[in-house]
């Protein structure tokens, strides 16, 4: 099934209609919206052996997020509606013709939206972009590889590449590409996680000695008190809805945290379950905190203080003492602290009332076991970093490490991102990892830290970083500050993607670009050897086996191993010991290197032929044991800064809508928040609105204000008047990247701060809708979606 343009209904955002959002998640409607696309797109069994065989054991992981498997048994029907519609996206046998690049300008793909240039179906064919030129045109792969490495080898100094990792990528994908850009000689390995959950592993690690979840996957099941903050699961993790409902059935109790009410955090309708189809399904939040933009750490903080007085008022009966005398540090200094914290300050930063946060407090005293799990409603806010040390602190107050039920846990969005980082995809890796890496391979890996995504594009705009080579993502349309981006990228000698399907970095180019086609995770991977398989690691560590059910889209495909290893061979040659062909040809070769290199990672490949896997090992979570430099956990001092929002300002966060995964954008609707037929829709509170003079319909103008001076628009954006917290504001990602300035970053991550910029309304002016900039003007913008 080839054709080089099928048709593809744009939005017209005219059409766009706005309804009540709604109160409950899944139900038969989330059967209906799985099936009817992957039925439509892939064929009955096509769907049938894509979506029965999805995070079964003998199955394929799903790339659509990184909640982790139920460790018994598991349901015929493991995965969620997004998931299904990742699958979709992915397995489509829909290819891109030959004939397609010759029809279509790059120039003219760049006005397209993300949603049609994802719809145009999988590439399979190498394509090259020349120098001066404005079309790809197919080449062989051996000729794309020549171009790609005799680039490489031309380069002045190895600090000129950069190499971009998508969580997609899986383990042994993501160890090889580390090794090949080791090899090569450069640190410069920018990755999703600068973009998302960097603050969680800066903050966990200074404090716990850890960046990853401390809890396993039944500790959800059987914890008293789930603590749910900036974050919305039934959107982007679906299938965490089931472990709380089960959390639910089995006597916890759950609190949500967040600006915007999210339907999936308020009731769940089961669509395995009687209740889930004709009855009410299960009412998850006891407790809805809606909480001001950027008000967490202060909430947090407000929360310990009342635990600390609780203590006070009945001494031995509110802190666990003994956890805290054998494990921790910084009490007295915390203790001190807080006692001079406002409460009014933090009444003013939250917008709760008192008796909301003392409620919280009286929950959490009472809970004997706690778990804190949090997303990037967290993490990219400007204090992100300080706001998940406060999370350590009141864990660690009442001893809330080590035991079932109880820990920490960022929620990782990408399916692998966590996987990829274990295997070395950092530009900060330890001495410790690079000395073993430079022993099992019989070379000196440089040392000097590499740049991070941030750092990438400053590199790129400067012309320090001349080639750009991305393993799969979207680099272009995740980054901060779209107009500096796209800027920068077409600053570039030679950009790289590797990539299932087209997207917004295919259209915003350097001098010279490729597009090198890869398999996709729901497809049978045959090498040399015979079949073979990867393997990823979820969000609380366990690491398992993914194996495609269903032949490739074409026979010309290579997968992510097999292009790194060619790359690589054909760059490095023998200057470093490593068996880049035998890697191709046998995966098992690269597990070897992997239990020899990675901690945790021995004797893995006997390990990852279990049928469950196995659970990488974790201090925190399994021993009581902190790998800071005292040994002990550590309370931290962390100021409360709070944001300045001027009057008739507005504190805006993006975020995600329902039909999307990313930057990849499935449909035109948001069905939990009542948006039908289109995307630029501003979320602002109805008495806000009044109080700014507009009225909910009215299209305006989005002007961020910064210190730097620019203008940054988003224009001819829909007000529609929403139940967000007073003061609050949001719009989806990633249009509203183009208001997040690139160096607006998240003190200690260097993650780009996109909750919490501070926007003003106008009337919608002349012009097209979309973004802005007064530094790069519309012919660089993103086209509307």
């Amino acid at each position: 099934m080839t054709r080089s343009n099928p048709p593809v209904e744009e939005a017209d955002e005219n059409d766009l209609e706005v309804d009540k959002p709604k109160d409950w998640a899944a139900g038969m409607p989330g059967v209906y919206h799985s099936m009817q696309p992957a039925l439509k797109h892939m064929g009955a069994e096509r769907t049938a052996r894509t979506l029965l065989t999805m995070n079964q054991k003998q199955g394929f992981d799903c790339m659509s997020c990184a909640w982790p498997d139920p460790s018994g048994h598991r349901s015929k029907f493991e995965y969620c509606e997004n998931g299904a519609k990742a699958v979709t996206w992915e397995a489509t046998p829909v290819t891109v013709a030959s004939e397609f690049w010759a029809e279509h300008s790059i120039s003219e793909l760049r006005e397209r939206s993300e949603y049609w240039l994802g719809m145009q179906g999988r590439l399979t064919e190498p394509v090259y972009k020349a120098a001066g030129d404005d079309y790809y045109r197919p080449v062989d792969w051996d000729t794309a590889i020549k171009i790609v490495s005799d680039k490489l080898k031309g380069l002045s100094s190895p600090d000129e590449a950069a190499f971009y990792t998508s969580g997609r990528a899986s383990n042994e994908a993501a160890f090889a590409y580390q090794l090949f850009i080791r090899g090569f000689g450069t640190n410069n390995m920018p990755d999703c996680s600068n973009m998302c959950h960097e603050s969680s592993g800066v903050a966990m690690s200074e404090t716990i000695g850890v960046g990853k979840a401390t809890v396993a996957y039944d500790d959800f099941l059987t914890t008293d008190l789930m603590i749910v903050i900036g974050q919305n699961p039934g959107t982007n993790h679906p299938r965490m809805l089931s472990a709380m409902e089960q959390q639910k059935e089995n006597g916890g109790q759950i609190v949500a945290v967040n600006p915007l009410p999210e339907a999936g955090l308020r009731r769940f309708k089961n669509p395995q379950k009687p209740k889930g189809v004709v009855g009410r399904g299960t009412e998850l939040a006891d407790q809805f905190l809606q909480i001001r933009a950027g008000g967490d750490m202060a909430l947090l903080q407000a929360v310990s203080k009342r635990v600390l007085e609780a203590e006070d008022n009945n001494p031995g009966s509110v802190l666990d003492h003994e956890f805290i005398a054998e494990h921790c540090e910084g009490l007295d200094a915390l203790r001190e602290h807080l006692s001079h914290l406002d409460e009014q300050t933090v009444l003013e930063a939250t917008g709760l009332r008192a008796a909301e946060i003392d409620e919280l407090t009286d929950r959490y005293i009472n809970a004997e076991s706690v778990i804190i799990t949090w997303a990037m409603g967290v993490t990219q806010q400007k204090n992100g970093v300080g706001t998940i040390k406060e999370i350590i602190n009141l864990l660690l107050l009442r001893g809330n490490f080590g035991r079932p039920g109880a820990g920490a846990s960022p929620i990782r969005g990408h399916s692998n991102v966590q996987g990829d980082r274990t295997m070395g995809i950092w530009e900060q890796m330890p001495d410790s990892f690079l000395d073993a890496l430079g022993r099992e391979f019989s070379f000196e890996p440089p040392r000097e830290h590499g740049v991070d995504s941030v750092d990438a594009v400053r590199g790129m705009r400067d012309g320090a970083i001349k080639f750009f080579l991305s393993l799969g993502g979207n680099f272009v349309a995740a980054m901060s500050d779209t107009a500096a981006t796209e800027a920068a990228m077409q600053n570039l000698e030679m950009n790289v993607q590797i990539s299932t399907k087209l997207n917004r970095s295919h259209t915003v180019v350097g001098q010279e670009a490729l597009i090198l086609p890869t398999m996709g995770r729901t497809e049978i991977d045959v090498q040399a050897s015979g079949p073979q398989f990867v393997s990823v690691e979820d969000t609380v560590s366990a690491v398992h086996s993914s194996e495609g059910r269903v032949d490739p889209v074409a026979p010309n495909l290579l997968s992510e191993v097999a292009i790194v290893s060619r790359i690589a061979h054909a760059t490095l040659g023998s200057r470093i010991a490593a068996d880049w062909e035998g890697f191709e040809d046998n995966y098992d070769l690269i597990r070897d290197h992997i239990s020899h290199v990675v901690p945790g990672c021995e004797n893995y490949n006997q390990r990852i032929r279990e049928k469950d896997g196995f659970l990488l090992a974790n201090g925190p979570r399994d021993f009581r044991r902190f790998d800071t430099p005292s040994g002990k956990a550590v309370m931290t001092v962390n100021e409360l800064d709070l944001i300045d929002c001027p009057p008739n300002r507005l504190i805006l966060q993006t975020m995600r809508s329902h039909d999307q995964f990313n930057t990849t954008i499935y449909g035109y609707n948001d069905r939990y928040r009542g948006i039908k037929k289109g995307r630029h829709v501003l979320f602002v509170n109805p008495e806000d609105l009044v109080q700014l003079g507009f009225s909910d319909g009215d299209l305006v103008d989005v002007h961020g204000e910064y210190a730097d001076g620019k203008d940054r628009v988003l224009r001819k954006f829909r007000a529609v008047a929403y139940p967000t917290a007073r003061g609050s504001a949001a719009v989806y990602y990633p249009e509203g990247n183009v208001l997040v300035p690139l160096d607006d970053t998240v003190a200690g991550s260097n993650t780009p701060v996109s909750k919490g910029v501070i926007i003003r309304l106008e009337p919608a002016g002349d012009g097209p809708a979309g973004g802005s900039s007064e530094e790069n003007k519309q012919e660089n913008m993103p086209a509307t979606v």
